[in-house]
C-alpha cells in the first residue's frame, strides 16, 4: 500500500491525520507475548549517522513517527551505546500523548530499558535520574556486582538477562514478566542485529533519508548471522518531500 497517494496536482500534499498514524504504527491487540517494533533512520547509502548521530537524517515527519512509536508502546528498548550517543533521559509525562495511551490502556508513560551487558550506565544519568518511570537495567551476571547495586540503589529495576552478553529473549521475558509487550526499540544496530539473529523482530520502522552521508558510518544492524535472512513484508509507506517512512512486518505474520 502506498500511503498517502500521489496526489494528481504534485504541488499538493495529501494530508495523513493522527487516526491514520495511529493504525499504519499501532500493536496488535490482545499480545500475549512481547512483540518488537524496531526505528531506525538511515540515508540512502545506507548509512545510519551523520557526524556519529542519527539526528542529522531525521525530518519533522520521521519525528512524529518516532514520537509516535513512545505513545503506542509499553516500553522503550534501546541499547546504552545508543542511549548515551544520542544523550537519552528518561521519558516525562510531557513527551507523550496521554489522551492516546489512557484510550489504548497503556500506563501514563513508558519506561526505559536499557541493554547493557557491563552495567556500563552511570546512576547520575538521565535515564536514571530524569524520568517519570522507573528505568530497567538489563545487564549480566558478569557486570561488576557494585554497579548493578549502585544502579538499583539510585532507583533502577536491575535484571540480569545472560552471563557475558544481554541474552534477547531472557531480556524480553523479564519485560513480558512485568506486563510490557508493546516493546518499542529504538537501536543501536548490535541490539538490533541481536534480536535479527534471535528472530525477535516483529516490525521494521525505516525511513530513509534522501541524503548520501559517505564516511565511515555503519549500517542500521550488525552482529551475528542468522541461520537465514528473515523475510518481511511491505506494510505502508509515507512520503515527506523526498524521504521514504517504509513499515515492514514479519512475513507472514
Amino acid at each position: 500500500m502506498l500511503w498517502p497517494p500521489p496526489p494528481a496536482n504534485p504541488d499538493q500534499a495529501a494530508e495523513v491525520t493522527d487516526a491514520d498514524l495511529e493504525r499504519l504504527y499501532d500493536y496488535p491487540p490482545d499480545l500475549d507475548r512481547p512483540w518488537v517494533q524496531v526505528n531506525f533512520v538511515a540515508g540512502a547509502d545506507g548509512a545510519v549517522t551523520v557526524a556519529g548521530k542519527s539526528g542529522g537524517l531525521g525530518n519533522p515527519a520521521d519525528r512524529e513517527v518516532f514520537a509516535l512509536g513512545r505513545d503506542l508502546a509499553d516500553v522503550v528498548l534501546v541499547g546504552a551505546g545508543t542511549a548515551l550517543i544520542e544523550g537519552y533521559r528518561g521519558v516525562r509525562a510531557e513527551d507523550v500523548r496521554q489522551d492516546l495511551r489512557a484510550r489504548l490502556g497503556l500506563s501514563p508513560v513508558p519506561p526505559i530499558a536499557v541493554v547493557t551487558a557491563r552495567c556500563s550506565l552511570e546512576p547520575t544519568s538521565p535515564l536514571i535520574t530524569d524520568t517519570a518511570a522507573r528505568p530497567i537495567v538489563l545487564t549480566t551476571s558478569a557486570a561488576p556486582a557494585e554497579r548493578r547495586d549502585a544502579l538499583s540503589a539510585a532507583g533502577a529495576d536491575v535484571v540480569v538477562a545472560g552471563d557475558e552478553r544481554v541474552d534477547v529473549p531472557t531480556a524480553l521475558a523479564a519485560l513480558d514478566e512485568r506486563g510490557l509487550r508493546r516493546v518499542d526499540c529504538e537501536g543501536g544496530p548490535t541490539l538490533f542485529g541481536a534480536l535479527i539473529a534471535a528472530d525477535l523482530v516483529d516490525a521494521l520502522c525505516l525511513t530513509v533519508a534522501p541524503l548520501l552521508a559517505g564516511g565511515d558510518a555503519g549500517r542500521i544492524a550488525t552482529g551475528p548471522l542468522p541461520p537465514a535472512p528473515r523475510d518481511l513484508e511491505l506494510a505502508s509507506v509515507l512520503r515527506h518531500g523526498s524521504a521514504l517512512l517504509l513499515r515492514y512486518r514479519r512475513a507472514g505474520a
